[in-house]
């Protein structure tokens, strides 16, 4: 196996692990995010503890596939490499931080200390808050941003078949446009319509997971992005 086929399946599955770790986090995180009062409770946090670590996990990958890719696309778009790079960072950085905010939230239900009750609730929806924000950014705004650039340079350099980005550069027009409208206040984080908008931007992740565990990236003679060669002075002076 080739360092390039390695780094393509090691980017592929963490790609899946992004989908099969976020899905089901945001379903068991439900309670925490929903229940003004859950920092008041007193019984088991078994599902939601189980929910920030899927969450923390999908942090970690996130930032996987970003290390995994970055050698692929840099031989053919440094530039574009770069910025990818970059913003999957961030977005990491970004999921991890709502993550950290409820645990925080969780650590204040396990110890409230000698706080009011009222106080506890204002600060746990204070972190709720600081949660909610971070997954409009990172899933969102960044993950539109990055989508863009990573689609962009494998479209260009063919690594993949084309179909695949083309999701990506569909999807991250439609996605950063739903999350302006969430921002705004045209509907809901969750509502149908965000759902649809995210929908090119789950199918593009899941394909292209799939397609680099599977296949891995078409590993060119030549890099369509280089300049030309210049030609050789002996050759050039014997004409």
């Amino acid at each position: 196996m080739t360092p390039t086929r390695r780094s393509a399946l090691a980017a592929g599955l963490l790609y899946l692990a992004t989908i099969v770790s976020s899905i089901p986090a945001l379903a068991l995180i439900q309670p925490i995010l929903t229940q003004p009062d859950y920092v008041l409770g007193d019984g088991p946090q078994t599902r939601v503890v189980f929910g920030i670590v899927l969450d923390l996990v999908n942090v970690a990958a996130a930032i996987g596939t970003a290390v995994g890719l970055y050698p692929i696309i840099r031989r053919r778009h440094q530039t574009l490499a770069i910025g990818f790079v970059a913003s999957r960072l961030l977005e990491g950085a970004t999921l991890g931080i709502g993550a950290l905010a409820l645990v925080a939230v969780v650590t204040l239900r396990r110890d409230p200390g000698t706080a009011s009750d009222e106080t506890l609730v204002a600060a746990s929806q204070s972190l709720v808050s600081l949660r909610d924000a971070t997954f409009l950014l990172a899933p969102g705004l960044l993950a539109s941003v990055n989508a863009a650039l990573l689609g962009t340079a494998l479209y260009r350099a063919r690594l993949v078949p084309r179909g695949i980005p083309l999701l990506g550069l569909i999807g991250a027009p439609l996605l950063f446009a739903s999350t302006l409208a969430t921002l705004v206040g045209v509907f809901e984080q969750l509502s149908p319509w965000s759902v649809v908008a995210t929908l090119p931007i789950f199918l593009w992740e899941l394909s292209l997971g799939l397609h680099l565990t599977l296949r891995g990236v078409t590993e060119l003679d030549h890099d369509d992005s280089a300049p030309a060669p210049r030609p050789d002075r002996t050759t050039a002076d014997a004409h």
